[in-house]
């Protein structure tokens, strides 16, 4: 929610007393109060293909979907899909594919699908409108985070240097299937083991990158980071792509705006770009107590997750150090 909302901050929008998180608070999805104390948890999300197979672009956009709800520590319960196709340019058999690939991720997820809308649209487009609930003292939020607290990252960066390396015929099979099994791994076991250990502050890695995210979590709780480049877990190959140029806007435009908030060490240069690459459903950022930082990392590598390393820390003061 908060990469689509930023530039709306002074919008005028009614508000509410049940409105717990809404579009002024910069978090992952808006959360609301019902009757009965329950909260609901809604966010949406949809993006052109990234990858060339229907099927495999239709399970990355759902599980990029849903990841936002368990980034608040919630459960996704129903969907609603969202579709722009091309219906002259481009058959309606692949879209079925894409749906079909949407429908396997909801279906490991839990997730009814209940419905949708699609345009006629130039350019392809496919992703999700969800709505989950989450217990008022299971929520995690991206300004909970305090000095002390252990930063742990849950998936390896670099979707989205591997991204354009699709685009430009330069990703290997071996990239492309690592960048596939990732961004297709739904965020729930992660969220599930950090609820379990009482993890209040959370974020998913998504279009702003990691320093972008890190970078909301330390300003949205009043805390500076730093991190060391050395622990970041890296999809293969991604240094060569970031040295060799292969380079998506995204990632360019977000590292101009890291700029603003973060003092690098002795980083090379592929690293800077690395840590701003902008991730497709990307694993979660958890700020842990140190107390139990360690059990989360092993529960989260007997889970079988695909990262779980302390990368760095919260501090005191503002801003973001990599060293």
């Amino acid at each position: 929610m908060a990469q689509v909302l930023r530039p709306l901050h002074d919008l005028e929008v009614t508000r509410h007393p049940d409105l717990i998180v809404g579009m002024h608070d910069a978090d992952d999805a808006g959360v609301y109060r019902l009757a009965g104390g329950i909260h609901l948890v809604q966010t949406v999300d949809f993006f052109t293909p990234i990858v060339d197979d229907p099927f495999d672009w239709g399970r990355i956009a759902a599980a990029n979907s849903l990841s936002d709800v368990y980034a608040m520590g919630g459960r996704p319960i129903t969907a609603l899909s969202i579709v722009g196709w091309p219906r002259e340019e481009l058959s309606l058999d692949l879209l079925a594919d894409v749906q079909r690939g949407g429908a396997v991720i909801l279906a490991e997820a839990g997730c009814t699908l209940v419905g949708g809308h699609s345009i006629d649209d130039r350019e392809p487009k496919y992703g999700l409108a969800v709505t989950g609930v989450v217990e008022p003292d299971a929520m995690m939020t991206n300004g909970a985070a305090r000095p002390g607290d252990r930063l742990v990252i849950t998936k390896p960066i670099g979707t989205g240097l591997i991204s354009t390396a699709i685009k430009r015929d330069k990703a290997s099979p071996e990239q492309i299937a690592a960048a596939t099994d990732v961004m297709v791994a739904l965020n729930r076991t992660a969220a599930e083991i950090a609820g379990s250990y009482g993890v209040k502050a959370a974020t998913d890695i998504t279009g702003f990158g990691l320093l972008g995210h890190l970078g909301e979590m330390a300003a949205a709780s009043g805390v500076g980071a730093t991190i060391d480049h050395r622990r970041v877990p890296l999809l293969p190959g991604v240094v060569e792509l970031a040295e060799a140029g292969i380079i998506p806007g995204g990632t360019g435009r977000n590292q101009a705006a890291a700029a603003d908030f973060t003092t690098f060490g002795d980083v090379p240069d592929a690293y800077r770009t690395l840590l701003s690459d902008a991730q497709t459903s990307g694993g979660l950022l958890l700020a842990v107590s140190p107390e139990r930082c360690d059990e989360v990392v092993a529960a989260l590598g007997e889970a079988g997750s695909a990262a779980g390393e302390v990368i760095g820390e919260i501090v005191g003061g503002s801003g973001v150090t990599v060293i």
